[in-house]
């Protein structure tokens, strides 16, 4: 592996850890970000997203440099942009509910797509 390949996969790997862990922290902080206040959840959710959208994003772009770097399995990779794609949407319509019940839906929806995503990009790495 050749060190501009290092770094497409470092790039690739840290901004999933960015959004996807992040999902999944903030959900499990959601109990104590409610026991703070009310309006602390939403703070956290926009903080998060000033840094989870530019890594989402950066995943889009890394994720197009490894399909063009390296040979993959196409099946695979279809379902991978699948989940990618509503991990993304059912993130903004997160980010865009206007009720508890949608934000819980799509929150969950979101989480669901981003792991299935990770492991297909595991699956694809091999």
């Amino acid at each position: 592996m050749s060190a501009l390949d290092t770094v497409r996969l470092f790039v690739h790997v840290l901004a999933a850890c960015v959004w996807v862990g992040g999902q999944l922290v903030l959900g499990a902080l959601v109990p104590t970000l409610r026991a703070a206040g009310p309006d602390v959840p939403a703070a956290a959710a926009r903080a998060f997203n000033r840094v989870a959208w530019p890594a989402f994003w950066v995943l889009v772009a890394t994720g197009i440099w490894n399909v063009l770097a390296v040979d993959v399995n196409q099946t695979t990779l279809g379902l991978k942009l699948v989940a990618v794609a509503f991990s993304g949407v059912t993130a903004w319509q997160h980010a865009h509910a206007t009720t508890p019940r949608g934000r819980g839906v799509y929150g969950a929806l979101t989480a669901f797509f981003a792991l299935a995503a990770l492991l297909l990009g595991v699956v694809l790495a091999g």
